[in-house]
């Protein structure tokens, strides 16, 4: 028995190999792909042909009784690795008489990330940091540049908005906060140049912005910051334009909501003591995949999340009217209301209508993946 299963495992790992090998040479081509995206300035991610790709290898791996999930799922993870191989190779520059972008909080780990992806498309990147406003040569690269972004904290933003220089006439001037309204209007009042608001929706800590959604609220003379936005695609990220105001009410239940959801959630697990452990020995994927989202919250910068929640009495309301549906759910289950229950989980259900089936179908993939990382 154990010389065939030797024999067999013998095998198994020959084609492994063969599999590195061809991942290898997949992966220098595209390295090749993106030289040439970056030459004429094509974006990193093509959605088409990542569509028109899958469903080809999908119907190919059919026909060969080879599951079509399993070759997807092998064929996204390659393409995530290849997004970033790419994004090494640089991009094109589209503005080319731009003068120096300044980033102000441009030594953060945001502004780290931009200054880079500015840096590899061939700009002049300052970044200016809290130390730098009694720096005269910092000041004047300020005054001069062709466009300023404020990445910093949102409780410092509008008073770093108030202690702009003035800025040249054609500069741009535009904000990386997870709020848009007030950062808006006062980017509007201190500046009589180009204005734009922005949200990139994710942290800095990806490898490439290929997908990542990056949100923006016009602010004045859009024809000046075109480039940027297309600049932006290059990159990669998906771009959503919305009102500031529409942008704001999203985010109290996009971020602000479920962020303290979360937060209220990881404060009871540590004021009960729960034996960590036993809940991860005992979870099933769907709970391990949430109290991995809980945790993951936990490792990052407090006073980031505090700001967000904070940010605002909208925040405050959305919390305390979430509050008040949720003691609502609690007389249910004292009562014991089976039937009030159920209609009202059907109520839900017909809310999401066919999302939610959608939504059944997506998250299977995630489970499987939580599942794949249990040790």
């Amino acid at each position: 028995m154990a010389k065939e299963l030797n024999e067999l495992r013998d095998s198994i790992d020959a084609i492994d190999q063969s599999l590195l090998t061809l991942l290898h040479k997949r992966l220098q081509l595209v390295e090749q792909v993106g030289e040439v995206k970056s030459k004429y300035g094509l974006p990193i991610y093509d959605p088409n042909r990542e569509k028109s790709m899958l469903h080809a290898r999908r119907s190919e791996a059919n026909k060969m009784g080879v599951s079509p999930d399993l070759i997807e799922d092998i064929l996204r993870r390659v393409m995530r690795e290849s997004y970033t191989s790419e994004n090494e190779k640089g991009f094109k520059q589209l503005n080319t008489e731009l003068r120096d972008i300044v980033i102000i909080g441009g030594n953060g780990q945001m502004g780290q990330l931009f200054c880079r992806l500015f840096e590899l498309s061939g700009y002049r990147v300052c970044p200016f940091g809290s130390k730098d406003w009694d720096n005269q040569d910092k000041l004047a690269q300020l005054t001069k540049a062709s466009l300023v972004i404020i990445s910093v904290p949102i409780s410092q933003t509008q008073s770093v908005i108030e202690k702009l220089p003035n800025l040249a006439d054609d500069c741009i001037l535009a904000d990386f906060t997870s709020i848009k309204q007030k950062p808006l209007e006062a980017m509007l009042a201190k500046h009589h140049g180009p204005v734009i608001g922005l949200h990139p929706m994710f942290g800095p800590d990806v490898m490439s912005l290929a997908k990542q959604v990056i949100a923006y609220s016009d602010g004045r003379q859009s024809e000046h910051y075109e480039w940027l936005i297309e600049q932006f695609k290059i990159w990669g990220a998906h771009i959503v334009q919305t009102d500031a105001k529409k942008h704001d009410q999203c985010m109290q239940l996009i971020q602000a909501l479920r962020h303290f959801t979360t937060f209220a959630y990881g404060l009871n697990l540590s004021k009960q003591e729960a034996d960590l452990g036993a809940l991860l020995n005992l979870s099933s994927p769907i709970y391990r995949l949430e109290l991995i989202m809980v945790g993951r919250l936990f490792a990052q910068d407090p006073e980031l999340y505090a700001d967000i929640i904070l940010s605002s009495e909208e925040n405050l309301r959305t919390i305390e009217q979430f509050y008040q549906v949720y003691g609502d759910a609690i007389e249910i289950i004292k009562n014991k209301d089976k039937h009030h229950f159920i209609e009202q989980f059907n109520k839900v259900a017909d809310w999401f209508a066919d999302d939610a089936t959608k939504f059944l179908t997506e998250s299977r993939n995630l489970l499987k993946q939580a599942s794949d990382s249990r040790t």
